[in-house]
């Protein structure tokens, strides 16, 4: 979904919304929250006011009507009841067939609503400077155990990573490969105009392991060939200088010689990465970021993947490189080292690979 998409639907979403809720909108959009993180947060308090609607832990007709001191005075049991129903989504009639919620999701669901909570009880402030009320009952709601390990996540992603020399493969099939399978003058003549935009994205994700997000809103201005970072716009607004593997240097400098040409941008023109528009370039979008991800690694080895596994690719390497998680967290612009375990069992499945193919040749 586009960006703007994104921010009209989160428009139509906050009008049902309490006063408070529009207030938590309003000063998230300025951190900023991405359009696309806000639409996910606001589809969970929706999902959450409808539940207390619906089984009367509000007098509240609408959703609108639910009060502060709703969700001041809301129970450790009731938040714990609107957990198992996020937990049995979808097992209560045949009827009504929903797909279950995986654990992750109820997480995800149970975070959004403590990031409200966080904000009502600390962040906010009323006409006398105080939060609107004190007690967090989020506090007291521990998440779902994940039901599904590092190991198994490592298992079921590793075949759609860019290990060993495969990335290097990858962006010189895009350039030199890739051609022989179009078919049509004019798809070949789109391809011909992009190619040197498309290996430069494919390059500096695969070279930085920056999200998409941070990619698509990264303006010409913050990459420094001379030092080689890119600087973008981290989760909660902050401003990080991400370096560049020297390798990668050569896919992306001859797209920032190409750019003005071939997408008719002048000094006014911020944007980093472009799309031809009708009138005038556009910044490239997130969609079709993962569409031209997808066209290629599917050309490539017959299996389509997410600029998220790019950025899966990079931290795998990394953390192979180095054996440090810190080192892997900070170039991810992750505040924790947390998220890197699943890097680490990545690894492990490389490692044991490599064991076993020593000595492979003595044997034959």
């Amino acid at each position: 979904m586009k960006k703007s998409s994104y921010i009209a639907n989160n428009e139509t979403l906050i009008q049902e919304m309490p006063n408070y809720v529009q207030d938590y909108y309003l000063e998230k959009s300025t951190i900023p929250l991405s359009p696309a993180t806000l639409y996910q947060y606001l589809n969970e308090f929706h999902r959450f006011f409808a539940w207390m609607i619906e089984t009367g832990v509000t007098n509240a007709s609408t959703m609108a009507m639910i009060s502060l001191t709703d969700l001041e005075k809301f129970r450790k049991q009731d938040m714990e009841l609107y957990k198992a129903f996020l937990l049995n989504r979808g097992k209560q009639t045949a009827k009504n067939p929903q797909g279950t919620l995986s654990h992750r999701t109820v997480n995800r669901s149970l975070n959004a609503l403590s990031a409200l909570f966080r904000y009502l009880t600390e962040e906010s402030e009323n006409a006398d400077g105080e939060p609107y009320f004190y007690r967090n009952v989020m506090k007291k709601i521990a998440l779902v155990p994940d039901s599904e390990t590092y190991q198994t996540r490592a298992r079921n992603i590793k075949d759609k990573l860019m290990l060993g020399n495969a990335d290097v493969h990858y962006l010189d099939f895009i350039l030199n490969d890739y051609p022989k399978q179009i078919k049509g003058k004019r798809v070949h003549k789109m391809y011909e105009r992009d190619r040197q935009r498309d290996v430069a994205i494919n390059a500096l994700m695969l070279g930085t392991g920056i999200r998409v997000s941070e990619l698509v809103n990264a303006n010409v201005k913050d990459i420094n060939l001379t030092k080689a970072t890119v600087s973008v716009q981290r989760k909660g607004g902050k401003r990080d200088s991400v370096p560049i593997a020297n390798w990668v240097m050569p896919y992306i400098e001859p797209y920032l010689a190409i750019r003005k040409q071939h997408y008719h941008a002048t000094k006014v023109t911020p944007a980093l990465f472009l799309t031809k528009g009708a009138d005038q370039p556009r910044r490239i979008s997130t969609a079709t970021v993962e569409l031209l991800v997808a066209k290629y690694s599917q050309a490539f080895n017959h299996v389509r993947i997410t600029p998220h596994k790019l950025r899966h690719t990079l931290a795998s390497k990394l953390y192979l490189e180095t054996n440090n998680e810190h080192l892997v967290a900070t170039q991810l612009g992750q505040s924790s080292t947390k998220a890197t375990g699943l890097y680490t069992h990545i690894v492990d499945t490389t490692q044991k690979k490599a064991l076993d193919d020593l000595h492979k040749e003595d044997h034959k």
